[in-house]
């Protein structure tokens, strides 16, 4: 049985998708949160559905604003564990490709979560013996067309998280990273304007055990976050419900 009881976790990007779920997992499991977005009304919601209401913050903040940042950190008492969520997913071939959407998909889904996770440390606000765990993406490891950018700050955060795993070893604190293949979110059904519809269902016949869901996230996240994965550090755990078998 997993049991988060006493812990002070946080979890960015908790307003929709994987990072709502987690967040909503989490708290059934004893956890105190520290959930943000960038969205207030829909990151209220995810507030209003976690257990042991009372216990819980939930602070606005735009991963793309470094101000944002700064203060989130200020905000967050001692964590014993961390989930790194917010991000964005951009389809475009590399000849539409501009420098304005190369670094705003960099900017919120590498170098925001590096810049959040140097503030966290130094500013102590990072246990020893934590867990820190980062959301990567499969697509970091293939080459599907129009995914050029979106692949790379995902791959520059598994190895980043790979590297962060070494530098803090010393002090017991578990860093890890997972890279889910396709999982149904919002985010994801929004993806049906640039891919149609019986496009993705054709796609979703590469997947043996079918597209993934939140929860299957989720359940993951949460065993690396408790007391009972304290001998991995430093993996990058692929979850594709089987696409990567053929």
């Amino acid at each position: 049985m997993l049991d988060l009881q006493g812990k002070n976790i946080l979890v960015t990007g908790a307003s929709s998708g994987i990072g709502k779920d987690i967040a909503i997992l989490l708290s059934k499991l004893g956890a105190r949160l520290i959930i943000t977005g960038r969205d207030h009304d829909r990151l209220n919601q995810t507030a209003a559905l976690l257990d042991n209401q009372g216990t819980h913050l939930a602070v606005i903040a735009d991963m793309d604003a470094e101000t944002d940042i700064k203060a989130l950190v200020e905000k967050v008492e001692k964590l014993d564990g961390a989930v790194f969520c917010a991000g964005i997913i951009d389809y475009s071939p590399v000849k539409f490709l501009s420098k304005e959407k190369i670094n705003k998909v960099l900017s919120v889904n590498f170098v925001s979560q590096v810049l959040l996770t140097q503030g966290l440390l130094k500013e102590k606000k990072i246990a020893k013996q934590s867990s820190l765990v980062y959301i990567s993406s499969l697509s970091s490891k293939l080459g599907v067309a129009g995914t050029a950018v979106y692949a790379a700050s995902k791959a520059a955060l598994s190895a980043f998280a790979k590297v962060l795993a070494t530098e803090l070893a010393a002090q017991k604190i578990r860093v890890n990273s997972l890279s889910p293949g396709i999982v149904k979110t919002p985010m994801t059904d929004g993806a049906d304007s640039a891919i149609s519809s019986d496009d993705m269902k054709e796609d979703e016949k590469k997947y043996p055990f079918g597209y993934g869901s939140t929860i299957d996230v989720a359940n993951y996240v949460a065993f690396l976050l408790s007391d009972n994965s304290p001998w991995i550090t430093g993996s990058d755990l692929v979850m594709d419900g089987g696409f990567t078998l053929n």
